[in-house]
């Protein structure tokens, strides 16, 4: 195994189409929030758009966890089928209010449906993958710890592409075609692909409530993983406000989207690499140490006043951030019960996307008053926080020969199969 390149040696396990899949099927959840945003700022006016961007935000933050733990209970097949269809049919009837006459009140409830729909592609990708290299995962044989950490780390790179090809695609389609374009691109990708992603045969089959109702799945492990979630969404959602109050204090509001995707991209080149070259230290200081250099690196924001300083202070904190995801979903799988891992991970998940609403309509309203400076002092302490709380309350202790270690509340399933995290 260790003799081929290690994405090869991933996306074996599943076939080379399961990546593709998932990926095109996770570009509608990166496409909707920046097209709802450029739709309705061009036919409505920004107030709109922002009272619908946010409804579509926090929509998918609450629906998150339910459809995980529906998918953990009835199967991937049918909750992601039913989630998929019912989301390209919401986007559809939120377009339709876009261009007609349609009351603030009912494009936003439409905007929170097409959050609540979103069929957490990202999460449940995570899940299929841990299932698939689970050392006692049936036939595969082959499973390792080492193994799911790979698997995990490449599609965190996933991930990240899909979040920076995502909001330019959109951006693209409103600005050349249509402001509607970008939604109905998104509508059609999710009912294409995300079919696709429910019929694929890795899909697990569900785990009845009754055999899974011992599974305590708040821990003050997993507790703790949201909280860095959570920051972490803090972070993105305040920097990419004060990217875009730094650009439109420069005069060019569109080079803010080409700011941002620097992160992307460093992100998704520091995911690839840990998928090739996993480090060889223990998981919770690798956590420590991720979310350490990004506190380190966000401090450059507060110095940037042009596009080519805040693109480059952007780029070296996107390599902080794809080690620190990968370490926190890593720990969440080594501490969430396998019979609910997919609830576990679309838990991260809505903190993720929670954090970033919280901060960028905070960091917003600071911009206006403080300028873009405002924004970015706002990521550093969310940075700081994060930091804090990693130090406090990720506290690692050797637990045997292999030097494995657990946060406190892990699950009994870690604790047995891998000392613990």
């Amino acid at each position: 195994m260790s003799a081929q390149p290690a994405p090869r040696t991933v996306t074996r396990i599943a076939g080379p189409a399961l990546p593709v899949i998932s990926f095109a099927a996770r570009l509608p959840a990166a496409i909707c929030p920046t097209a709802t945003l450029l739709m309705l700022t061009e036919l409505r006016g920004i107030g709109t758009a922002a009272v619908a961007a946010g409804a579509l935000w926090t929509g998918q933050a609450v629906g998150g966890p339910f459809l995980g733990r529906y998918a953990d209970r009835r199967g991937h097949r049918p909750v992601i089928l039913a989630a998929s269809l019912a989301n390209a049919a919401a986007i559809a009837a939120f377009v339709v209010s876009a261009l007609t006459a349609t009351p603030l009140a009912a494009q936003a409830a439409l905007a929170a449906v097409v959050g609540l729909t979103v069929p957490q592609i990202g999460p449940l990708s995570r899940t299929r993958w841990v299932v698939l290299t689970e050392p006692a995962a049936g036939e595969n044989a082959s499973g390792t710890p080492e193994l799911t950490r790979r698997a995990l780390s490449f599609d965190t790179a996933v991930d990240e592409v899909s979040f920076m090809a995502g909001p330019a695609l959109g951006g693209v389609m409103v600005v050349l075609v249509h402001p509607a374009a970008g939604l109905v691109l998104a509508g059609l990708l999710i009912a294409l692909f995300g079919t696709l992603f429910a019929l694929h045969p890795t899909a697990p089959r569900g785990t009845p409530a009754k055999d899974s109702s011992g599974a305590r799945l708040l821990r003050p492990a997993l507790l703790t993983l949201f909280a860095m979630a959570l920051l972490q969404g803090m972070i993105w959602g305040s920097a990419n406000a004060g990217t875009s109050a730094l650009s439109d204090h420069l005069g060019d509001t569109g080079m803010a989207g080409f700011v941002w995707g620097a992160m992307a991209v460093t992100s998704s080149l520091a995911g690839l690499i840990m998928t090739m070259r996993p480090i060889p230290l223990e998981l919770t200081l690798q956590l420590r140490l991720a979310v350490a250099a990004q506190a380190l690196l966000l401090t450059a924001l507060l110095g940037v006043s042009s596009f080519l300083g805040a693109t480059a202070a952007v780029a070296a904190i996107g390599c902080a951030v794809a080690p620190h995801l990968i370490v926190l979903f890593t720990l969440a799988e080594r501490v969430a019960p396998m019979e609910r891992m997919g609830e576990a991970m679309a838990l991260l998940g809505s903190g993720l996307i929670l954090g970033q609403g919280i901060a960028a309509l905070a960091a917003g309203q600071w911009a206006q008053h403080s300028g873009y400076h405002g924004a970015f002092l706002l990521t550093c302490v969310s940075g700081a926080v994060a930091l804090a709380v990693a130090l406090a309350c990720v506290r690692p202790w050797l637990t045997g020969p292999d030097h494995a270690v657990r946060l406190p509340g892990a699950s009994a399933r870690a604790e047995e199969q891998r000392g613990g995290t």
